[in-house]
């Protein structure tokens, strides 16, 4: 929905709010300069079975906090101040890692094709069994255009530079999103998507894919709600996720 969001912001002094979630798409939208932008993710599970062995992973109030820059700039902070993992009949818990991302958005409100660039760094605030305690980053772009009859179409290219498995070196990640959005009442909003996500550790590639609908509903011009299901669709990725959450902007 962020490019039909961009082009009423002509019309009107401050657009409707456009968060990045639900779903794993980046919305190309940014924050208006000076405001505050608050997405919070309440819940956020995640179950894993994989030769026999069951994980399941819990976040609890992680937030992406964002402040407006400029029109087409904004700086975000990414926290989790409560993870759970469980596997093997034994759990961990603690604050997550922190990721910082600045979003600048390349075209003008009234481009047909909507592009913005999201580099972003990872701080290894988690413990082992958490995180891997390693720094982390990468560049994701993406590109929102409509597509017809009420639906706009998202495309997340992005390309990571993680922590080998061993802790030795670095190896790229290739991840591409495809999401299409539309309306189906008035405020409520559906959308569904394909995810991959390709890590070309020298161990071995590990191949991650999802398919994933989430619906969101824009209570007023400055809060959303919104709900999610992802499910996995390869050996490597997690069976199932559920998530749900609220976006606020001040």
């Amino acid at each position: 929905m962020s490019l039909l969001l961009l082009a009423a912001a002509g019309a009107a002094a401050e657009a409707p709010i456009c968060p990045d979630r639900p779903g794993k798409a980046n919305a190309v939208c940014t924050v208006p300069a000076g405001k505050i932008q608050v997405e919070f993710g309440a819940l956020d599970w995640t179950r894993m079975d994989e030769g026999g062995q069951r994980t399941d992973v819990l976040y609890v109030g992680s937030t992406l906090l964002k402040y407006g820059l400029s029109d087409r700039t904004d700086i975000e902070l990414n926290v989790s101040p409560y993870v759970w993992v469980r596997s093997e009949g034994q759990s961990i818990s603690g604050a997550g890692d922190v990721v910082v991302r600045v979003k600048q958005r390349l075209t003008g409100d009234d481009a047909p094709v909507q592009v913005a660039l999201i580099p972003f760094i990872k701080l290894p605030t988690a413990k082992h069994g958490i995180g891997n305690r390693k720094w982390e980053g990468g560049l994701a772009a993406t590109a929102s255009f409509d597509i017809g009859g009420g639906v706009s179409a998202t495309l997340g290219p992005e390309v990571d530079v993680l922590a080998d498995g061993d802790g030795r070196g670095s190896h790229a990640a290739i991840v591409n999103v495809l999401s299409l959005s539309g309306a189906i009442a008035p405020r409520l909003s559906l959308s569904g998507e394909l995810w991959s996500n390709f890590e070309l550790d020298p161990a071995g590639t590990v191949r991650q894919a999802s398919a994933d609908a989430a619906l969101a509903y824009a209570v007023n011009d400055r809060l959303q709600l919104d709900g999610g299901v992802n499910v996995g669709l390869t050996n490597e990725t997690p069976d199932l996720e559920l998530y749900t959450g609220v976006s606020l902007r001040f």
